[in-house]
């Protein structure tokens, strides 16, 4: 009994240090209405997490505040070992752009681009030498299956084409962390499947870090953890 109380203990530690993302006490108010309410989170590299609760739960709202698009009213997130709240302007820009990634319901592909073009502009913003991006995102989208589409634009593109090039743009700067809301809610049942099964994938061959807000039962039964959110609060 001692040892495996040693053991567990040892995992718990572990767990520990390999933390990437925590947030403590998070607080968001939008007039008179309380949103979050004191949320804790935190994530470990190569975790698949995803949140789950009923609309208004403020599930959204907590995945935009932890990508550093909406700021906390109170409350401390640090990424990487980087408390966020230090960072102002273009100095959190930038680390935003290196070191987390976003999928969204909708891709927001940019329609006078190429699929490949659109994989493209992270990195090129984040100042990457362009040939070095351009074979860096064309390995992305034949990596996702979509080496035929490289020079497609997004209305040539079926729905779950695009998402995946929105997932090769999400992954073009090696983020830390791929923080993605509701990432199947604009897709039918089969393309859903087939994206629910990239991120383990993609966790597996890249060991990349994901957090998922979702109302999909079935992508939240594949994650290593699951988060319930009710009223502001985890529950």
């Amino acid at each position: 009994m001692q040892l495996f109380g040693f053991i567990s203990i040892k995992i718990v530690i572990i767990n520990y240090f390999r933390c990437m993302l925590s947030a403590k006490n998070i607080k968001k108010q939008y007039g008179r209405l309380n949103v979050l309410k004191g949320v804790d989170v935190r994530v470990s590299k190569g975790e698949i997490v995803s949140i789950v609760g009923s609309s208004g739960a403020g599930k959204s709202t907590l995945l935009h505040i932890l990508g550093t698009l909406d700021k906390p009213d109170s409350g401390e997130i640090i990424l990487n070992g980087q408390p966020l709240h230090m960072l102002k302007g273009n100095k959190l820009s930038a680390f935003r752009n290196k070191h987390i990634g976003f999928v969204f319901q909708f891709h927001h592909l940019l329609p006078e681009f190429t699929a490949l073009e659109n994989v493209c502009i992270p990195g090129w913003i984040a100042g990457f030498k362009k040939r070095d991006v351009i074979n860096k995102a064309t390995d992305l989208l034949k990596t996702l299956g979509l080496q035929e589409r490289l020079q497609n634009k997004p209305q040539q593109l079926s729905g779950g084409e695009q998402q995946r090039v929105a997932v090769a743009r999400a992954l073009i700067n090696s983020p830390s962390i791929v923080m993605a809301d509701e990432p199947t809610g604009n897709l039918d049942s089969a393309n859903a499947k087939e994206l629910h099964q990239l991120f383990i994938d993609l966790r597996n061959r890249f060991n990349q870090t994901f957090l998922i807000v979702t109302h999909n039962e079935e992508l939240s039964k594949m994650s290593d953890r699951v988060l319930m959110m009710k009223d502001g609060l985890m529950c």
